[in-house]
């Protein structure tokens, strides 16, 4: 049954489905698919509920009165937020060879930390790869949804979320929850101070970073973007990164049209096009 003709607790109309995709690519460069329908719905009827309103209409009229206060809520409520400790697990053993291979500080940036499972790993990998907790690397995660970041710096997961990792790894970089923390994992301190959370909208003009960038990780991240948000991005980034840095991208993520800007190494990891291994 179509979304905008069956019987729904709010009125939510295409012409609203549509006005919502407008308002995310225009906010956040998000380009949403004619199928996402009902995940709007379905996440922006929280907000409804939380407001007190009726229908989507009302909604995107107060959405418009109130932007500096939902603008964010509202970009929060239709982000995807989907990540796991070592996700795209043959991405770190390349991040380790590279750093045992550098002989100077570096600068990494994973580009959308969600809530924290990636940058912590990538931590894991620096403190693996130095043998210390006090290496000379500098991490910076970021990402659209201030509601992740939050939950990304209290380091604090479900302890399901740790099961992929080895038993050295829970030991050294987890502390186990008791008593009313019982089933908890949080993320020791040596680790959480390796890694500065910022906020950062990628289809912004101006990031709140310095390079050169080493390193940026921002996987799964494109496919969100249509092709000229994608290479505006991707440009961008690059002219933060020096001839041998390394970009790590998704595993369903390809860089068409871009061979100007990265060129692949394989295992879908790009570098710049002036730099060499």
């Amino acid at each position: 049954m179509n979304i905008f003709t069956e019987k729904k607790e709010f009125v939510f109309r295409k012409v609203e489905f549509d006005q919502v995709r407008s308002l995310l690519y225009q906010k956040a460069g998000i380009r949403l698919a004619d199928s996402k329908d009902s995940m709007v719905y379905s996440r922006l009827s929280r907000r409804l509920r939380a407001l007190k309103l009726t229908s989507f209409s009302e909604y995107l009229k107060y959405l418009t009165e109130n932007s500096d206060n939902e603008e964010q809520l509202f970009i929060n409520a239709l982000t995807t937020n989907l990540t796991s400790f070592f996700r795209e697990k043959h991405h770190f053993p390349i991040l380790a060879n590279y750093l045992k291979n550098c002989s100077r500080p570096v600068k990494i940036w994973c580009a959308a930390s969600s809530t924290g499972e990636e940058p912590y790993s990538i931590a894991m990998s620096v403190v693996e790869a130095f043998g210390r907790f006090d290496p000379p690397v500098e991490i910076i995660a970021s990402d659209i949804d201030s509601t992740v970041l939050q939950q990304a710096k209290t380091g604090v997961y479900d302890i399901e979320r740790i099961d992929n990792l080895s038993q050295q790894q829970k030991k050294l970089f987890f502390h186990k929850g008791v008593g009313r923390n019982k089933g908890k994992a949080r993320i020791v301190p040596e680790l959480a101070k390796l890694v500065t959370f910022k906020k950062i909208n990628l289809t912004h003009s101006n990031w709140d970073l310095r390079g050169p960038i080493d390193i940026i990780f921002c996987r799964n991240v494109m496919i969100y973007f249509d092709k000229p948000t994608q290479l505006a991005i991707l440009r961008k980034m690059v002219a933060l990164m020096p001839p041998k840095g390394l970009y790590f991208a998704g595993h369903s993520e390809t860089f068409s049209g871009a061979e100007h800007l990265v060129r692949s190494m394989g295992n879908t990891v790009y570098q710049p096009v002036t730099g060499k291994l």
